[in-house]
Parts: structure tokens; C-alpha cells; sequence
């Protein structure tokens, strides 16, 4: 195990002033309490509708939380996406042979954390903190006894970034290090998203699942739902270097081919995996450049049409990371984690970062119930998002757990809109198959507890049941 001070801590309170002067007149982020029904006050942005509101006509996010009035936090582990960062790509990339366009100049390396993404990880992490203090979690300027908190993150420069700069928001007294394992630059194993065993009977099983995820007509039907057209008329496609040299052809709805092997990301060849490279780096853009015009290359795009071409990299997703056979497969080590940390009394606050395809695996492990993020491009986990798991005590010592997203709008994350009590990111409650809530809205800790164990089995036994199966062949 290797800690790392990633970036030097007099730098990070500099931010910080930095950003109250940025955000001139702007108060402290403050989350909204919990004993109220819905979150509180901020821009609305319906994505559904394709509305936008200005940052001063705040509306309430209509969406109905837990009542914890009657309970005191006792701990809060969250599994945080890295913010903003740079596109996956390089000279030669698909994005740069995909366009006659020049990209929009970023303020880091390919997959590196912006200095945007930066900002907006301390904003939130100042609204973590005001939440935790006005929940007498923390007090003020609060400096962790040893193993109260835990940041670890995975050792690529984006996740370990996004930590640093949300404990300098959280935690701006304390000199917190950033636990990191192994080589940076590479995939801690702990975060990893790789198959830890197959076969070739596991493969067919887990591509009839994945078929029968995607409903009528499987992963083609699946595809053929998405509008490629508007991203390839966005990029001018057909002009690009790319497609005029026979680099790149038009896009298929009928040549997805999944890649599975021992050891190794589950990947994917064909059109899907190219739409899915541009569809990225341009939402990455549109949130990093204020000119939304520049940002869809001089085209005029409704907020519709820019949650059109955010779908192609959800769907994505759902077809290689959400299929229960595979998440489980993945998402094992980062499982047994966090149960161990929501299983540890000692510990205050936990925030581990890692990958949108961590979240995925980890949700879908889990069993919940089918959701659609509202106020967001991305609807199943936005960028910078958060996977929060409260631990909360009633008056009898009794222990029960809410499982919430929180995240940035998309208004938010454009306009860098400081967060606050008014103005606090969107806070969405996640529910369980299966499972009963009680009266307020919050499973007994058992429940969830026994929720992690029954994955962390069901990824043994089917271990047990395919390589079982693969030795007895042999």
C-alpha cells in the first residue's frame, strides 16, 4: 500500500481563496438537511423537455428523499466518479481523425482532470462538509484522529486528483494523503474493472444476458434506438480525414462484437465503441467550454439533442457493464471494500474514487431497482458523481442505511454554480429489488449489509460454477 500527497497542500488552500473569489459574494455549500421531502433549491434543468433556466431563476429539484429528522448520522461512505476530465485520445485518436474539427483546447493531458473538474470536486467537497458539520457528523475545522477518514483512490492522475481536490474542500484544515496501491498511472486491482475468471461457457451465458437486458432484437435493437445521424451531422463525419481514407466507415447498427477474456476489461469492437469515443468527448466538451455553439462545432443543439448524443455512451455502458453475470465478475474487490468500510465503527467519513464502470458493476451487483437520473446528460452516473451510503441511528441505537446519488446538474456543471444550502447539487435516493424501506424511507443496516454478502456469494459461486465446470472439461 502506497499513500501519495498528491499536490502540495498550501497550493490547495490557495485554491480555495482563489474560488471564493471566483464566486464572488458566494456563500458556503451547505447540503440541504434531510428531514425535508424533496432536495433544495437549484436551477432546473429538464432534460426531458429540453427548458433551460438561468442560474437566477432557482426552482426546487422535485425529488422525494428519506425523512431522517428522527436519526443521527453515524457514518458516510461514498464511491465518487472522478470529475471532469480531458477525452481518452491522442494524435491519430478516432476523435481526431472523426472530425475536420479542431477540438477544444484543454486545460490538461488526455484523461487528466481539468482545472474546471478541479474546481468543481472542492465545491462539492465544501458542500459535504457543511452537510457533515450541520449533521454534527464533524465539527468545524475539523482534523481526523487517525482512522476516522479514508480517502483511497485508484492511481490514475484523475481519480487521484478528484480526491485531492474534494478532501481540500471538505477537509481545508486537515493535510489529508490520498491512499493509493501500485504503479501510477495503472489500474489498482482494487478498482480494476476486469474478469477475474471465464470460460467459454460463461461467455455464451453472459451474451444471452446481455441480449435479453437489451430487450427486443438484443444489442442490435438496442443500437439501432440510437441517433447517429445527429453525431456523425455534429462532427461533419463524412468531411473528416478518417472517413475520406477509408479509416473510418459508416456506422453500423449490426456489428457490435463483445470481447471477453480472463484477466482483462470486457471489450467492444464496432460502431458502437466509435460512437461511443465521440458521443464522450463531445459531452466532455459541452461541459468544459461555456460556448455552447463552439462546444456542437457551430451547430445550434436544443438540450434534447445534446441528451441524444449522451445516450450513445450510455447505452454503452448498459450493454457492456450492466449485465449482472459481468458485474459481479468486475466489481468483487470493490464490494468486499465497502461493506468492510460501512462495517467499520471507527470510521467517520469514506470517500473512495474510482470510474463510471465502477458504479455500474457496483449498482448492478446490488440488485437495484431501474433508474433514470433526473437534471443530467447522463442518466445513469454523471460525471463527478457520488454513490453515498449514510449510516443513520434512531433513538433506540438502531442502525439503517440511505443509498443516494449526488451530482452536479448539467446547468451546474457548465456554469461552475457554487453550491449551497439554496443551491445544493441533486441528491436522488436509490432503491433496492426486493427490499423494504421503512416508514422514513431507510433500510435497516442489516438489510444492506446482507445485500453485500448475498453479491459477494453469488460472485464465489458462480466462480465456482463456471471454472468448475472448465476443470472438469480439461
Amino acid at each position: 500500500m502506497r499513500r501519495n500527497s498528491f499536490m502540495n497542500k498550501a497550493a490547495s488552500y490557495v485554491l480555495s481563496a482563489i474560488l471564493c473569489l471566483q464566486f464572488a459574494g458566494c456563500r458556503s455549500a451547505v447540503r440541504q438537511p434531510q428531514n425535508t421531502e424533496t432536495a433544495g433549491r437549484a436551477e432546473e434543468t429538464s432534460v426531458q423537455s429540453g427548458e433551460e433556466n438561468s442560474a437566477e431563476n432557482s426552482e426546487v429539484f422535485e425529488i422525494e428523499r428519506p425523512n431522517t429528522q428522527d436519526y443521527k448520522l453515524k457514518e458516510v461512505v461514498v464511491f465518487s466518479r472522478h470529475n471532469i476530465r480531458a477525452p481518452l485520445s491522442s494524435n491519430g485518436s478516432v476523435n481526431e481523425i472523426a472530425t475536420p474539427h479542431e477540438w477544444v483546447k484543454w486545460t490538461a493531458n488526455s484523461s487528466e482532470l481539468s482545472l474546471k473538474g478541479g474546481i468543481l470536486e472542492t465545491e462539492m467537497g465544501q458542500y459535504f462538509r457543511k452537510w457533515l458539520e450541520s449533521e454534527e457528523l464533524i465539527p468545524e475545522n475539523y482534523i481526523p484522529e487517525d482512522g476516522e477518514t479514508r480517502f483511497y483512490a485508484n492511481s490514475k492522475q484523475r481519480t487521484i486528483a478528484t480526491a485531492q481536490y474534494f478532501s481540500s474542500g471538505m477537509l481545508p484544515a486537515a493535510n489529508v494523503d490520498i491512499e493509493r496501491r501500485g504503479e501510477f498511472g495503472k489500474m489498482d486491482d482494487t478498482f480494476n474493472p476486469k474478469l477475474h475468471f471465464s470460460s467459454a461457457e460463461y461467455e455464451a451465458d453472459v451474451l444471452a444476458q446481455i441480449n435479453e437486458i437489451c430487450g427486443e432484437n438484443g444489442i442490435e435493437g438496442a443500437v439501432s434506438q440510437l441517433n447517429y445521424d445527429l453525431l456523425t451531422d455534429v462532427i461533419d463525419y463524412k468531411d473528416s480525414e478518417g472517413y475520406k481514407s477509408g479509416e473510418l466507415s459508416d456506422l453500423k447498427t449490426d456489428d457490435t462484437e463483445i470481447i471477453l477474456e480472463d484477466g482483462k476489461e470486457p471489450a467492444m469492437k464496432g460502431s458502437l465503441k466509435t460512437a461511443c469515443q465521440i458521443s464522450d468527448a463531445l459531452v466532455l466538451q459541452y461541459y468544459e467550454e461555456p460556448d455552447e455553439k463552439k462546444a456542437a462545432f457551430g451547430k445550434d443543439l436544443t438540450l434534447d439533442q445534446w441528451a441524444e448524443i449522451a445516450n450513445i455512451k450510455e447505452v454503452y455502458g448498459k450493454v457492456l457493464q450492466s449485465a449482472p453475470m459481468l458485474a459481479l465478475n468486475m466489481a468483487d474487490p470493490l464490494l468486499e471494500e465497502i461493506k468492510g468500510e460501512l462495517e467499520n465503527d471507527s470510521r467517520k467519513f469514506t470517500f473512495l474514487c474510482g470510474h463510471d464502470v465502477n458504479i455500474t458493476n457496483i449498482l448492478s451487483s446490488l440488485e437495484v431497482e431501474q433508474y433514470e437520473l433526473p437534471y443530467t446528460l447522463e442518466t445513469n452516473v454523471p460525471i463527478g458523481s457520488k454513490l453515498v451510503f449514510e449510516k443513520w441511528e434512531n433513538s433506540e441505537g438502531k442502525q439503517f442505511v440511505c443509498v443516494e446519488f449526488v451530482y452536479q446538474s448539467t446547468e451546474q456543471l457548465r456554469n461552475n454554480t457554487p453550491l449551497s444550502l439554496d443551491t445544493p447539487p441533486v441528491i436522488y435516493p436509490i432503491s433496492f429489488k426486493d427490499m423494504e424501506k421503512n416508514e422514513d424511507g431507510l433500510y435497516t443496516f442489516e438489510d444492506i449489509d446482507g445485500r453485500f454478502e448475498k453479491a459477494i456469494n453469488a460472485y464465489y459461486d458462480m466462480e465456482k460454477q463456471y471454472t468448475g465446470s472448465l476443470a472438469e472439461a480439461a
